[in-house]
């Protein structure tokens, strides 16, 4: 994964047989922090794993772009603020939800591989070219 904001890249291994491997998760939690404010929070165990296995589907050696993670709620205000695609009590600030992309393959393929995991929500943002993938409740949205 690496960030389309701050150019940082990680390449880590969380989980190895049935057990998350604690500094890899804590590696995790600091890269997905919100950089607008350097703050951080546990990122969901469940949120990683979607993403690794929507990854997985994708059959891709190249790492996500990771354009939202965490968000702080001054962060999610502003958010708010600008666009009216951006939810009150967004996933993000519960370190529940991540918007990602990836330049080989389009949002709607990043969008079946994530729904087919049948473990969250999925909303494809074709405009903006990205797709989110939370923990919450199973749905979809977006065109």
């Amino acid at each position: 994964m690496y960030s389309g904001r701050t150019g940082e890249r990680l390449d880590t291994i969380y989980w190895i047989e049935g057990d998350y491997i604690k500094e890899a998760v804590e590696e995790i939690n600091t890269f997905m922090r919100d950089w607008r404010t350097n703050s951080a929070t546990k990122i969901d165990l469940r949120t990683i794993d979607i993403m690794a296995a929507s990854h997985n589907l994708l059959d891709v050696n190249e790492p996500y772009m990771l354009l939202s993670g965490y968000r702080s709620p001054e962060t999610n205000a502003m958010l708010r603020r600008k666009s009216r695609g951006v939810a009150k009590n967004s996933l993000h600030m519960k370190g529940q939800a991540a918007d990602l992309r990836l330049a080989s393959r389009s949002v709607n393929q990043i969008f079946k591989a994530a729904s087919a995991c049948n473990a969250g929500g999925v909303g494809r943002y074709s405009r903006s070219n990205f797709v989110h993938m939370d923990c919450g409740p199973i749905r979809t949205w977006g065109g």
